[in-house]
């Protein structure tokens, strides 16, 4: 991925340069907090982390954020881990995510979409009145705040009431999606021990039901702590014996009661990926979310009341929770809850264009398989409405840039993400003023003193490194559950510089400022001093037609060499032959390094992945060393354990 400066993919034009929120913003602040008022984005973002504090109270003003006390100063204490935010503050996030109910209760909070891709609404008023009597019955079945309220479902609108009645009791959500098996979803709530399980009887996905009552009556027998379990009749079930029927709690016509908790007060628990341990239980608070999420969507999205979020995720990552937030802009969710190629490749367009989405976000994953199976998005649907298509999940790779800006529309803004379920937001990514150059994001955040740094803590510009935030972020985590000492939290982030977030990731911080994400640093291939992230071998080896998908490891050897196999899950009718081979290799030697050609290029039956769908790299890795399959990966993170025997069989037979 280079770093010259090409031309801009997409350059926005004047108009929208005008009209974006972040500019009326930046004017705002200006007049009121002493932001600059020229310079544009790069001047502000340098601003928002410099004046830290003052940048924080212009983003609670600007949105209106309701303090039911007032907050003693913005930053109590500002060392990581442990920054102290809005000390004395007291607010509710879920009664600001119900405020457009007030102005708009006829208008659509929420559209579900099924498999059959008909876009059912539900109305702000419809919304707040669910939550209202959900919030009176869960105080009734004596939740109280800080109480850990668990679901396991799908991506419903039922979903979202949930979690809005938990936050607005003052309890802590925490969900899994019911493709989750029991020993995973257990591995999660067992450690936060919930009051209340919200659960399916089931769910619909690639045109097939898929029965959980077996795993939802092992949830109930392993966790201990409930004291009611709801019952949700997606696919008609009746409730089973003890549990209450979801109806009976929404039916209420009552008004929400929100309770008013401290700034820092816990609002949800997500969790780490898992793929080596116990997932972390990973703690953010009411306000770090709510005001972290206004900045993120509001200015970095340009989101309002007239635009229409639609995200492909399910509730087991943390862009479901992201998407929920939209609501505190005024906008309307588009859920979907379904396979994200049924009954084709394309049906994430389809669902775009029928609900009518302005920003469009998904997976760089389906990106490039749209682009493998020759979708045309703009040919087939009418996707005249949609501003920005936005990915995450990995680096897109700039044929993916390209396909978009081709196949959707040349006047596309393409918004590559990255951050992470550690901070329920982005570090760098969307910003509506800028340029699009292909295979960057566009910029870092506001707020978000984001470098990139070698091993000694130098910041580099131009040059691969450590992908660090040097200051405090409001959605940083307040704890890990069950870390009384925040030893774990502390090893997670800040063990490689003292008082500085390092996340895992190698970036370059570009001369013009963007940024480029290059994969896992824990994970980087290191040949003869040259480091490389997987993402760039991704990206190059998967142009080629033949191969649907590949994953590569570099495993330092006992004698001081370095081995590094590249394995490959080929397209239907594709062979691993000399030819493919060689035009691998050449494809590595020529677009990257010859220092990373690979060793070896071995077929796969397939690649494995988290339960959220990422390459487990570490994990094959570890394999590969030697490490028995047990202590090399938490068997409850892999979407398909079975894959991993192929790696441990290598490991057994290798010389």
């Amino acid at each position: 991925m280079s770093t010259v400066n090409p031309q801009p993919l997409w350059q926005p034009t004047a108009e929208r340069i005008a009209e974006a929120r972040i500019t009326r913003f930046q004017a705002w602040a200006a007049e009121h907090h002493g932001a600059p008022a020229d310079g544009g984005y790069a001047a502000l973002h340098r601003w928002s982390f410099e004046e830290l504090e003052t940048f924080w109270k212009a983003v609670t003003e600007w949105f209106d954020v309701r303090f039911t006390t007032p907050y003693e100063r913005v930053l109590g204490d500002r060392s990581m881990p442990g920054a102290q935010w809005f000390p004395g503050a007291t607010l509710n996030y879920a009664e600001h995510a119900l405020r457009a109910a007030g102005s708009r209760a006829d208008e659509p909070a929420l559209l579900h979409v099924d498999e059959s891709h008909d876009p059912r609404p539900v109305t702000w008023a419809d919304l707040r009145r669910q939550v209202g009597s959900l919030a009176a019955e869960l105080r009734a079945l004596g939740a109280r705040p800080g109480d850990r309220v668990s679901g396991y479902l799908p991506n419903i609108p039922e979903a979202v009431v949930a979690l809005l009645a938990t936050a607005a009791v003052g309890g802590v959500w925490t969900s899994c999606a019911p493709d989750f098996g029991a020993r995973s979803v257990l591995d999660r709530f067992q450690q936060v021990e919930p009051v209340v399980l919200f659960t399916v009887d089931g769910y619909r996905y690639g045109g097939k039901e898929h029965d959980r009552r077996g795993i939802v009556a092992e949830l109930r027998r392993e966790l201990p702590t409930l004291r009611a379990v709801v019952h949700i009749p997606l696919l008609g079930t009746d409730a089973p014996d003890g549990a209450l029927e979801w109806s009976a709690l929404t039916a209420a016509d009552t008004a929400p009661v929100f309770e008013q908790v401290p700034f820092d007060h816990p609002l949800w628990v997500l969790y780490s990926s898992g793929t080596t341990g116990l997932p972390k239980a990973i703690v953010q608070s009411q306000g770090g979310i709510l005001v972290e999420h206004l900045k993120q969507l509001g200015l970095h999205c340009d989101l309002g009341p007239e635009d229409r979020f639609f995200w492909y995720t399910s509730t087991g990552w943390m862009m479901w929770n992201f998407l929920v937030s939209g609501l505190l802009t005024g906008t309307t969710v588009v859920l979907y809850d379904g396979s994200p190629g049924h009954p084709d490749t394309g049906a994430q367009w389809r669902i775009a264009e029928r609900t009518g989405a302005t920003l469009y976000g998904t997976s760089a994953a389906y990106v490039m398989a749209c682009r493998k199976a020759g979708v045309h998005p703009s040919r087939d649907h009418d996707l005249s409405a949609v501003k920005c298509v936005a990915t995450t999940g990995s680096p897109l790779p700039p044929d993916g840039f390209r396909w978009l800006h081709d196949e959707v529309r040349h006047d596309l803004w393409i918004a590559s993400v990255s951050g992470g379920t550690d901070v329920c937001s982005c570090f760098a990514g969307a910003v509506p003023t800028l340029p699009v150059h292909v295979g960057e994001l566009q910029a870092p955040c506001l707020g978000t003193d984001l470098q990139s740094w070698d091993p000694s803590g130098k910041p580099l510009t131009d040059e691969v490194g450590e992908l660090v935030v040097t200051n405090p972020m409001p959605s940083m985590p307040i704890h890990f559950w069950n870390d009384p000492d925040g030893s774990r939290y502390h090893d997670s982030y800040f063990d490689t510089y003292p008082g500085v977030w390092r996340h895992g990731d190698w970036i370059t911080l570009t001369s013009r400022g963007s940024v480029v994400i290059h994969g896992r640093s824990d994970s980087t291939l290191n040949r003869q001093g040259v480091r490389m992230g997987s993402a760039d071998i991704y990206e190059a080896v998967e142009r080629l037609p033949e191969i649907k998908e590949s994953l590569v490891v570099g495993i330092e050897q006992p004698d001081g060499g370095y081995w590094m196999p590249l394995f490959v899950h080929l397209a239907p009718g594709a062979t691993l032959d000399d030819d493919l081979t060689d035009r691998i290799r050449k494809t590595i030697r020529t677009q990257l390094s010859p220092r990373h050609v690979p060793d070896e290029i071995i077929e796969v039956p397939g690649i494995p992945h988290t339960l959220t769908g990422k390459r487990i790299e570490v994990p094959v890795k570890r394999l590969l060393q030697g490490t028995p399959l047990e202590k090399a990966v938490n068997p409850g993170s892999i979407d398909n354990l079975d894959l991993l025997a192929h790696y441990q069989e290598l490991a057994r037979t290798r010389p």
